[in-house]
């Protein structure tokens, strides 16, 4: 698999390439500067599971703030820049684990050696960002529009300008909205470098279209085994993102621990709330740090036997409800009762 072979890179006190676990990435949406909002946000992503966080830096303001900020968090912070060198200087002496540039945007070839002759000093790594609305002008008459080949080539023409400064902590990100280039894209840079690729579809959308383009284009990329750091990109709540991530990741059986919610869809035979009562049970379960399958059906009659797969489940009907462990039923209580009753088992469960 492409993800064993690759390059092992260490950002801050986490380490991608070379087999370890995909780690999840969000964004910040705050101002930078403001630094007690951002504090604040990045410490509710990292209780939802956020394992590395980027901040945008576009002025020398949020470039100082990155100091504060990290004194205050617990996991690696990356630096987002464009367009001035001068702030990925900052940022990486302001305490930036890894910085994200593209180096098509921050100037000449001396600008680069600057950015770059920091990061050696410091042993910081670099992300390469290239995306297909910045695919530059050569390459789209080159390859006759935009397109996966593109990308590639231009991601690896900047992984070349760094390569030649003498630098090789790099991290590479070529992104797409358009799911299938993008996919297409990793698969074939995936085999002409073993740096570490982080992945995502970029502009994918609202939270509603963009986590199943996400989910789609992350699903066929992870299958093949590409890919070490993922960032579900919504245009949504950073949380939304992270929570849409370890989804995936769990989906694809890359991630353990964490309840796993099913439910059946609702029919003419449902007698109770069901989406309202799934909804609950899936925001209830968060803070349970139980690795489980709990099952939420909304019929008495087939309620325990479509659950015979899940640890635990609830079915409900008529104002009763029936509380199933491996398909048995073991409790019958009143409908209003169900979702206590279940949270109960849950935090008292001995495997």
């Amino acid at each position: 698999m492409y993800r064993d072979h690759t390059k092992v890179i260490a950002i801050g006190d986490r380490k991608i390439g070379g087999g370890n676990p995909v780690l999840i990435q969000s964004m910040t949406n705050t101002k930078t500067e403001d630094v007690e909002a951002t504090v604040e946000q990045i410490l509710s992503l990292e209780q939802a599971g956020c394992e590395i966080i980027r901040c945008a830096v576009p002025t020398m303001e949020a470039a100082k703030a990155l100091s504060r900020i990290k004194k205050q968090i617990h996991i690696p912070l990356v630096a987002d820049i464009h367009f001035d060198y001068r702030l990925a200087i900052a940022s990486m002496e302001n305490g930036a684990d890894k910085i994200r540039i593209n180096p098509g945007n921050i100037g000449g070839r001396d600008r680069i050696k600057a950015v770059v002759d920091v990061a050696k000093e410091r042993k910081i790594p670099i992300r390469v960002g290239v995306n297909s609305g910045s695919l530059e002008k050569e390459l789209v008459e080159k390859y006759q529009g935009v397109t996966a080949e593109g990308l590639v080539e231009s991601a690896l023409d900047k992984v070349h300008i760094i390569e030649d400064l003498g630098y090789d902590q790099l991290v590479i990100s070529i992104k797409s909205s358009d799911v299938l280039m993008c996919a297409r894209a990793h698969e074939l840079i995936s085999r002409e470098t073993d740096y570490p690729l982080h992945v995502g579809i970029t502009e994918a959308g609202t939270l509603y279209s963009g986590t199943i383009k996400s989910a789609v284009g992350l699903g066929i990329i992870l299958y093949q085994g590409i890919g070490d750091t993922i960032r579900v990109s919504l245009t949504g709540a950073p949380l939304e993102e992270v929570k849409a991530a370890k989804r995936i990741l769990k989906t694809m059986g890359l991630r353990k621990g964490g309840i796993e919610v099913v439910s059946c869809p609702t029919c003419g035979r449902t007698q109770i709330d069901l989406i309202g009562l799934a909804n609950q049970v899936e925001d209830m379960v968060q803070d349970i740090p139980l690795d489980l399958k709990v099952a939420v059906m909304g019929c008495v009659v087939n309620g325990p036997g479509e659950a015979k797969e899940a640890d635990i489940g609830i079915a409900g009907g008529l104002g009763n409800g029936l509380l199933i462990k491996k398909g048995e039923i073991v409790k019958k209580v009143p409908e209003a009762e169900l979702l206590d009753c279940l949270r109960e088992e849950l935090l008292h469960w001995q495997q």
